[in-house]
């Protein structure tokens, strides 16, 4: 795994910003990524990597937002770099969200593609047995640009950049490794941190300036924290962030198996802030379920679930 370990810490840069509007926002990414050392080559390949979970109106409040994914492909494209932006839900195409959610038209006069995650490729995961489907398109590529939602998840009670390279899992693939691994143990988180290896290294970029609590993955509330997040590890952008929200490791599925295996950035003593500190953001009211469902997917839940898919697609 890509983590930015330094004498002083790992950096994990954070900003205020209230809300979605054009200069204001575009200034705070293009800061956020100068400050954890993101400055691509020219002519690199670089792969911007959403969250197109579901299209739910009226705010397509699961999916990171349009214009943040705009504004960091303007500052990647300023470097000189090839930019695509894909994901893989795990029912449908994320060109159909895209289109839903506005991403399509935010894009449209960017020399930026839409590309699906497809053209799966079997990799070994780091307990015995374990493979997953990780996209050719995901793994081809210099550079990812993780752009993950900050939002409460009923499963493992809440979800930021780890859990955001899952969309890397070709479409229902990800269902499947619900149903493979989710009911043995710690396998299933531990199959989240094992993508990462077999990715190309990687900058991630949260978007929580409006977040989502109460319910989720899909169906929450909106939560105005005002915060936008970036850093080169994954593992010390969520710690940072859950601990702003006042979880501990122990709360968070991934989080604890980072620190199982003493991931640098699963403490939060090894962070260090060159922008905000974590004080600057309220998060006093944010709430985050307690009881949670099982991570693995009953078979006939799968069925179930692909058929309503299909019928609402084509009925």
């Amino acid at each position: 795994m890509q983590t930015a370990a330094t004498e002083s810490g790992i950096p994990v840069a954070l900003a205020q910003c209230r809300d979605y509007q054009g200069e204001t926002l575009e200034q705070a990414v293009g800061a956020l990524l100068e400050a954890v050392g993101c400055r691509p080559a020219r002519g690199a390949r670089i792969l911007v990597k959403p969250n197109l979970l579901a299209a739910t109106p009226p705010d397509f409040l699961p999916c990171t937002h349009p214009l943040v994914v705009r504004a960091v492909c303007r500052y990647l494209l300023d470097f000189g770099a090839e930019v695509r932006v894909g994901d893989s839900p795990s029912f449908g195409k994320g060109a159909d969200i895209a289109r839903k959610i506005g991403l399509t038209e935010a894009l449209a006069d960017l020399p930026v593609p839409l590309v699906e995650l497809d053209k799966p490729i079997r990799v070994r995961l780091s307990f015995k047995g374990g493979r997953a489907g990780i996209s050719r398109r995901a793994m081809d590529n210099d550079l990812i640009l993780n752009l993950p939602k900050l939002k409460v998840h009923r499963m493992l009670r809440l979800t930021g950049a780890v859990k955001n390279f899952f969309g890397c899992v070709t479409g229902i693939r990800k269902a499947l490794l619900h149903v493979v691994y989710g009911s043995w143990g710690t396998r299933f988180e531990r199959m989240l941190l094992d993508l990462q290896d077999h990715l190309p290294p990687s900058f991630s970029l949260l978007d929580a300036v409006t977040a989502m609590h109460v319910g989720g993955p899909v169906h929450g509330q909106p939560f105005q924290l005002g915060l936008l997040g970036a850093s080169r590890s994954p593992v010390a952008l969520d710690a940072a962030v859950f601990s702003l929200l006042g979880l501990t490791a122990g709360e968070v599925a991934t989080w604890q198996e980072a620190r199982r295996r003493g991931l640098p950035g699963a403490e939060v003593s090894d962070l260090r802030y060159p922008l905000e500190p974590p004080q600057a953001f309220d998060a006093q009211c944010f709430e985050i379920p307690r009881e949670l469902d099982p991570v693995g997917f009953h078979p006939i839940r799968l069925a179930r679930s692909s058929f309503r898919h299909l019928k609402a697609k084509f009925f």
